[in-house]
């Protein structure tokens, strides 16, 4: 009874903590602004989490390990280009809470957060694009995706874009910004698309092409 106890709290304090950096971010929140939201003690938080960078390592942990269960659930789809459009969703339901990503939160304080958490961060981004990778060069492989340059390429930009339309639609508070920009993406990776040139993300590919 302890053990689940100890587990129910800990799962709390991570939820408050993960919002309030998806609303505020890393820096621009406190122990006091957690322990007010859950109406428990400080001192319990430093029990769980003795500093604010374990809480920020345990964020970053779970926020990536529930985020690739939810890509790994995407590939129960067979076709390369609902894997895109379910993967785009992930985006949308987040930035529907009024929330960003939580990891491109914390890449924006990235020069301020501790080495576990900037490594967290980064193996977020990378992890995704890996994943990204495998869709975009087995969907084209099918004949499923039409696209110029390497899948490495698309892959970053398709993260990217998604990343900087949920910036845009929280700054002007238009959430429609990401569903357009999303539909875009997913609109030019359509190998039935006529009359259009297939996506070529701009500058080089990450073999250095052109």
């Amino acid at each position: 009874m302890g053990a689940r106890r100890h587990a129910g709290t800990v799962d709390r304090i991570l939820d408050v903590a993960e919002r309030l950096v998806q609303v505020r971010g890393f820096n621009a929140f406190s122990y006091a602004d957690v322990s007010q939201a859950l109406g428990i003690q400080k001192a319990s938080l430093h029990h769980h989490f003795a500093t604010k960078a374990d809480l920020g390592v345990a964020l970053v942990d779970r926020y990536r390990r529930h985020f690739f269960a939810a890509l790994e659930a995407i590939e129960s789809t067979d076709d390369a280009g609902e894997r895109l459009a379910r993967y785009a969703d992930l985006y949308r339901s987040v930035l529907r809470k009024r929330r960003m990503c939580m990891c491109g939160m914390l890449a924006a304080d990235v020069a301020t957060l501790p080495r576990p958490m900037r490594e967290g961060v980064a193996e977020f981004f990378t992890g995704n694009e890996a994943w990204l990778t495998r869709i975009l060069t087995a969907g084209r492989a099918r004949g499923e995706l039409r696209f110029a340059g390497s899948p490495e390429s698309v892959a970053a930009f398709f993260v990217s874009s998604l990343e900087g339309a949920m910036l845009v639609s929280r700054g002007t508070g238009q959430l429609e910004h990401l569903d357009a920009v999303a539909a875009l993406l997913l609109a030019s990776l359509r190998p039935d698309r006529a009359n259009s040139p297939a996506l070529r993300p701009s500058g080089p590919d990450r073999r250095g092409r052109a």
